[in-house]
């Protein structure tokens, strides 16, 4: 488990009345029906389950032996499920604390050692030196204006490996302006969000 912040610390139960938690199941791949815990903090929701199929669905073809990013990991579910499905690395990038100890948790209880997670403002992640990602899975916090921002600045970074594959999540109606050597190859609508993946 290289490069994964520790959060635990003795006061961890203090709080606990305050904790309210929820569960996601891993859909499919080797912890298959496996339920993992979340933190119901703002902003965080994890992607449902028929999106998350539909994605890997997508990206059968494409998962095995990836590296990943999962930029606002949140519950750590997409991140997971890549993993899940035979993804050779992924990194998580989570800023809310107690979001981020409980992912921290899950990756521990699930030893996925190919699982690093990173305690940080995705922004300051994507201004940092890393290795070219082939998946990068973007899922940023509704009605913050983050999708726009982190879109060019992903854009202008060394992180996409050549025909890399980017996966954006955003609300429903909202405009985007997207790179022009990213290919569209999917586009899907649920309920009060859109999703896209898109080559690079």
């Amino acid at each position: 488990m290289a490069n994964r912040e520790k959060f635990f610390d003795n006061n961890r139960g203090a709080s606990k009345s305050n904790n309210k938690s929820g569960q996601f199941r891993v859909i499919g791949g080797q912890w298959k029906g496996r339920k993992l815990k979340f933190f119901e903090v703002e902003g965080l929701r994890p992607s449902l389950d028929r999106i998350r199929e539909t994605l890997f669905n997508w990206l059968q073809s494409e998962i095995r032996g990836a590296r990943c990013l999962d930029l606002f990991a949140g519950s750590g579910a997409i991140g997971i499920e890549a993993l899940s499905r035979g993804a050779s690395s992924v990194d998580f990038v989570e800023l809310n604390k107690k979001a981020a100890r409980q992912l921290e948790s899950n990756i521990g209880l699930l030893q996925a050692d190919d699982g690093n997670l990173h305690h940080q403002d995705a922004k300051q992640f994507l201004s940092q030196e890393h290795q070219p990602y082939d998946i990068v899975f973007l899922d940023p916090p509704f009605h913050k204006g983050l999708a726009q921002e982190i879109v060019g600045q992903l854009a202008q970074t060394n992180l996409l490996a050549e025909g890399a594959l980017v996966y954006l999540e955003i609300e429903q109606n909202l405009e985007v302006d997207i790179p022009d050597n990213w290919e569209l190859l999917k586009d899907k609508q649920a309920g009060q969000l859109q999703y896209r993946l898109y080559r690079v």
